[in-house]
């Protein structure tokens, strides 16, 4: 029986790194267009160098809503879709009450810059738990935007780091060295700075984004278009 979950287990692993590997590398592309975009000075609203990105064109934050219909329509082609896709649909919405209520604990507050260090970690890990949520719904979307997720920030990671370590430390200027304008002229070491405004969101918020907003619209887009046919043995 070990052995038999063993190499399910192995095959889903598989059959999720088969779905997820072209779009990752379409966003990894986009994340590399963004930075020369940016270094290059290209125009609005293209790209945008100000803190948060200033809600460019080239960007990847919204490639969860075309790539989370895309894995919900092959999961589902397959015979991999939800058991249920009312629940589905319901804990893809349900997801996004953790984020609201973690966002909320984050916030700066009281005139500061930051919120108070214990409450931004605490508030920023309730958001991650969004991330889960979609899943109790539909495993395998679920699990697939996680992977996806993960795949799409990692590589963010990287860049905002060596931006940040750039010309000593000063960064290059592009919004993924740049601190969010609540917290202009606050002074912090390279790796405080690193783990505010990269870890710690990419690592939480963006995740949750991207398992929320893409389980949201495929899980809607299965039950509105019904690809395939729902698999007999296909568990919450």
């Amino acid at each position: 029986m070990n052995e038999t979950n063993s190499r399910l287990s192995e095959k889903g692993a598989a059959n999720t790194a088969a779905l997820i590997t072209i779009p990752a590398i379409i966003t990894l592309a986009i994340t590399i267009l963004r930075l020369v975009g940016e270094l290059q000075h290209w125009p609005r609203p293209w790209f945008d160098a100000a803190a948060g990105g200033g809600g460019a064109i080239i960007g990847i934050s919204w490639l969860p809503l075309i790539f989370g219909p895309y894995f919900a329509w092959k999961l589902a082609a397959a015979g991999e879709g939800p058991a249920s896709v009312g629940k589905a649909i319901g804990l893809a919405f349900g997801g996004l009450v953790p984020i609201i209520v973690g966002a909320i604990l984050a916030m700066p507050r009281g005139g500061t810059h930051e919120a108070p260090f214990a409450l931004f970690i605490v508030g920023s890990l309730i958001m991650l738990l969004g991330a889960f949520v979609p899943g109790l719904g539909w495993k395998g979307l679920g699990n697939t935007l996680l992977a996806y997720a993960l795949a799409a920030r990692i590589p963010v990671l990287i860049v905002m780091f060596i931006a940040m370590s750039a010309n000593g430390g000063q960064g290059w200027g592009t919004h993924y060295d740049v601190l969010p304008t609540f917290m202009a002229g606050t002074q912090m070491s390279l790796m405080r700075k690193f783990f505010t405004i990269g870890i710690m969101p990419q690592l939480t918020f963006w995740i949750a984004w991207t398992v929320v907003a893409g389980s949201i619209l495929g899980s809607i887009v299965v039950a509105v278009a019904r690809p395939g046919k729902r698999a007999a043995n296909a568990t919450a």
